[in-house]
């Protein structure tokens, strides 16, 4: 099927949201999100069993809410898409079964969708079509990835990942250390603003010499996860209080750093003029502005949709999902599987 402005309705279920969105073309009809992260707050992390809980019980109502958001009714969609992997086993397993039920009882093409691809496609209801190829940079609490996009829906070429702990998790362990609420992200970010960044030199890692040879676009946050631990308990201690700000902006500009310094190395190495900031951490604002800042004096333009599509959303999976429609590919079959390890190169999953 090929559609010059598809209706798409899009379910995300790789984590602790419930999102449902419908996209025409690249216009954003509805975003429906339902989040159950009060409810793995006071585990200081995600709980695959709660989440998936969580997602049967609102599937229902957030895609009802999503069509009466957009003002449809299911059998208006000319297809169906759905995060198909990477992400919580169980989780995605509720997406995918509310996505073929909904494809098989109204007679619609069922697309299965990589979650990274769909933070990617994401910007297109911001700003547009995407420049091709561009350098995707994806920062959440699973994933730190820096990736050539040839074609947001056929063709995305891994080129550095994270090795250990992905910036978003590191996020979160720092939070818990300075007894700040989860999910840490926008906790760090508000602290931060009355800080120093440089009150306190934390670890970059894997940008020595050495490290560079072999991971020049990779990323490792554990040794400065570990540095920040350090540093508090030696406050502690001694008994002298823990400067909660300074630390926050020292850590927030290290990561950021790294982040940035990387991608735009991988910009240039590549050839390439376009850097697209995608996932949950790109809604930090120091994040932005870093990159902003120095991507301008090398003559890269920064895309960063707004903080509410950065997160995990259904906009995101119904925006790829129109790109596909749109450019004819086959749909998935309507035994599509949940993966869990499903890797970025695999836009469209069988």
């Amino acid at each position: 099927m090929t559609v010059d402005e598809p209706l798409v309705l899009g379910i995300e279920t790789s984590c602790d949201e419930t999102g449902v969105g419908v996209v025409r073309g690249h216009t954003l009809l509805a975003d429906a999100v339902a989040s159950s992260v009060d409810e793995h707050a006071r585990f200081g992390g995600v709980v695959p069993e709660v989440a998936s809980r969580a997602h049967l019980e609102a599937m229902v109502p957030t895609v009802e809410r999503a069509c009466e958001t957009a003002g449809i009714a299911l059998h208006d969609v000319d297809a169906i898409a759905v995060t198909s992997g990477p992400g919580l086993a169980g989780a995605l397993l509720v997406g995918v079964a509310a996505a073929k039920s909904l494809a098989l009882s109204l007679g619609k093409p069922l697309y299965g969708v990589n979650h990274l691809a769909a933070h990617v496609a994401v910007d297109q209801l911001e700003h547009g079509p995407l420049p091709e190829p561009c350098l995707a940079l994806l920062v959440s609490g699973g994933h730190s990835s820096l990736l050539r996009v040839t074609d947001v829906t056929s063709a995305i070429d891994p080129l550095g990942s994270t090795i250990d702990d992905a910036a978003g998790e590191a996020f979160d362990k720092v939070a818990r250390l300075l007894g700040l609420p989860f999910p840490g992200g926008p906790h760090i970010d508000r602290e931060a603003r009355s800080g120093s960044s440089v009150a306190i030199d934390f670890p970059r890692g894997l940008t020595s010499r050495r490290d560079l040879e072999r991971h020049r676009f990779d990323f490792s946050f554990s040794g400065l996860k570990t540095a920040v631990a350090r540093w508090v308990e030696a406050r502690e201690r001694s008994g002298e209080p823990v400067p909660v700000a300074d630390v926050a902006a020292s850590f927030q500009e290290a990561v950021c750093d790294v982040l940035v310094r990387k991608a735009l190395d991988a910009a240039a190495a590549e050839g390439i003029e376009d850097l697209l900031i995608g996932g949950g951490v790109a809604a930090n604002s120091r994040l932005r502005s870093l990159a902003e800042e120095r991507a301008s004096k090398l003559g890269i333009r920064v895309r960063v949709p707004r903080p509410g599509l950065c997160t995990d959303n259904g906009a995101m999976v119904a925006a790829l999902g129109s790109s596909i429609v749109s450019r004819g590919h086959a749909p998935s079959s309507y035994d599509l599987p949940a993966d869990s390890s499903l890797p970025v190169t695999s836009v469209l999953a069988d």
